[in-house]
């Protein structure tokens, strides 16, 4: 996928020790948080146990799946929210933390970058994953993203970036990822000139600071020139982390942020609720029209 990571870095190299004690904390909380599984990322020829929560609809199924990238931030409570309203809808939802299996808490700020490739690693991780599973129709599986998430999702149904990741040994497996949602995605710029070969809805606000929305409709409005089955919704007045109920509006003074002079640093945030509204009733029709359900 080389060359899409977004402004966001993380911390990289985290002692191996330090990542088996985060993944026993998750284990501590995740009666309250799903269903805690793991499995390994597809990097190749480097193991690495990936946790991740699921939430999944009462009965024998089987069920179409979505996965979820959490933003630089990590998986939070409005993750979790998105989850547990994809489940009441009748998908398998599967929160992937890239972040705590890694030890990493906060990749928002300025610090060393992670490989760009790790997080589409962990995704294709997760997707094997629920292909193994007898109550997940391997046939309806999509992706859902948010920020530093956004752009891996994209990448996911990307065809120049799953070209990138078969020459590395990463194979996807068929039929892959169905469809995708990016919520205010980094990175776009890097994909203007590609081409998604699945259903791709970008939302983001128009007032967005931080993954500013121009690169975006560039890329989106590039991509249908080349016939991509490609959408994007701008909100009048919304910023970033626009569907998350419990931000109020503010200024992150401390987080990375490449619109800024030398890339660093501030965003606005801030939720709104009929824009938020707006995102849910998209994403339950997007997904329902692609992957059944909802």
């Amino acid at each position: 996928m080389g060359g899409i990571l977004p402004g966001a870095r993380c911390m990289l190299n985290a002692m191996h020790g330090r990542a088996c004690m985060a993944l026993a904390a998750a284990l501590l909380v995740s009666g309250c948080t799903g269903t805690l599984v793991t499995f390994p990322s597809a990097t190749p020829a480097v193991p690495f146990t990936i946790a991740a929560h699921e939430w999944r609809p009462a009965g024998a199924g089987p069920f179409p799946a979505v996965v979820l990238l959490h933003g630089c931030e990590g998986v939070s409570s409005s993750t979790r929210s998105w989850a547990r309203w994809l489940r009441e809808r009748g998908w398998v939802a599967l929160v992937v933390d890239s972040w705590g299996s890694r030890a990493i808490r906060d990749g928002c700020r300025p610090g060393p970058e992670l490989p760009n490739t790790v997080r589409f690693d962990d995704a294709v991780g997760a997707l094997r994953w629920l292909h193994g599973q007898p109550y997940v129709d391997r046939e309806r599986v999509g992706v859902v993203g948010w920020s530093n998430g956004g752009v891996f999702a994209i990448a996911l149904v990307n065809g120049p970036s799953l070209a990138r990741a078969r020459a590395r040994g990463v194979e996807v497996p068929a039929p892959g990822f169905r469809a995708a949602v990016a919520f205010y995605p980094g990175g776009c710029w890097s994909l203007t000139h590609e081409r998604v070969e699945r259903p791709l809805l970008v939302l983001m606000g128009d007032a967005d600071d931080w993954t500013v929305p121009g690169p975006c409709v560039e890329m989106v409005e590039a991509m249908r020139g080349r016939g991509a089955d490609a959408g994007i919704v701008l909100y009048p007045g919304a910023v970033h982390y626009f569907d998350v109920e419990e931000q109020p509006p503010a200024v992150l003074a401390e987080v990375e942020n490449r619109n800024r002079p030398g890339g660093c640093c501030g965003a606005r945030v801030g939720y709104d609720g009929p824009a938020a509204a707006d995102a849910r009733r998209r994403v339950a029709e997007f997904f329902g029209h692609h992957l059944g359900g909802g």
